[in-house]
């Protein structure tokens, strides 16, 4: 044996790890990122708000609670306008965390409220067959606290195949660390992290739906009152000339 061979044997090792790294790595398929790319819709989607309870709302700091209330409210209507089916849970509403935020509840008296005792939604069979029997393979779901209420039913949501959208914006939690490597959890799992106003908007689609109007009434965002006074200016504005055209 050459007197040198032993010194190349580690590099030579290193090299063959790296390359079976690189390998698997540049084996991803496309498909298991179809995920990212494909349109949210009112048939493939539905929302999940977990545990939006007044007792966790105590608790939030880093996001202003009114404006946590406000878009969890606008993320509810605005399922409600474009028909996606909504699942409200809570965890130990009568002994623990308190009722549902009251305006969450006014905004959808429609809507049951799933109570259960477990951390987890998933691990409550009534919540699973609840999801299942929805029949949608996208789901939006918001929870305070972030990384437990919303990360832990997401990350679930992702092992048991499905593509899932945390709206950060409807979520809250109880530091900045938490709140944190909560969002570094979720991306890791594969989680697609959004907003709640987008989700909404991708499943509306075209601005020229009869459902536009209701929309962005229901998002509530700050320039939503004059999205709706130019759609009916335009509107307004068609009609005029199409009634002078049939004058004509």
């Amino acid at each position: 044996m050459h007197p040198d061979a032993g010194k190349n044997a580690p590099a030579q090792q290193f090299g063959k790890e790296r390359k079976t790294v690189d390998m698997s790595t540049s084996n991803i398929s496309t498909g298991d990122r179809k995920a990212f790319y494909e349109q949210l819709t009112a048939d493939n989607a539905a929302v999940l708000l977990v545990d939006h309870q007044v007792g966790l709302f105590t608790g939030v700091v880093d996001i202003d609670v009114l404006t946590l209330k406000h878009n969890v409210v606008a993320l509810a209507k605005a399922a409600r306008v474009l028909g996606v089916p909504t699942i409200v849970t809570a965890t130990a509403p009568d002994s623990m965390w308190g009722p549902n935020i009251p305006e969450l509840l006014t905004a959808r008296p429609d809507l049951e409220v799933l109570a259960r005792t477990t951390v987890n939604p998933w691990d409550e069979p009534r919540f699973t067959q609840a999801v299942e029997a929805l029949g949608r393979k996208k789901l939006i779901i918001a929870g305070v606290s972030t990384e437990v209420c919303l990360g832990l039913t997401a990350i679930r949501a992702v092992s048991r195949g499905y593509d899932v959208y945390g709206a950060i914006d409807a979520s809250g939690t109880f530091s900045l660390t938490k709140r944190e490597t909560g969002l570094l959890r979720l991306m890791q799992a594969g989680v697609i992290v959004t907003d709640y106003a987008t989700t909404m908007v991708e499943i509306l689609k075209d601005n020229a739906s009869p459902l536009a109007n209701d929309l962005y009434a229901a998002l509530d965002m700050p320039f939503a009152t004059l999205v709706g006074q130019i759609f009916a200016a335009n509107t307004k504005k068609t009609s005029t000339e199409n009634r002078k055209a049939g004058e004509r």
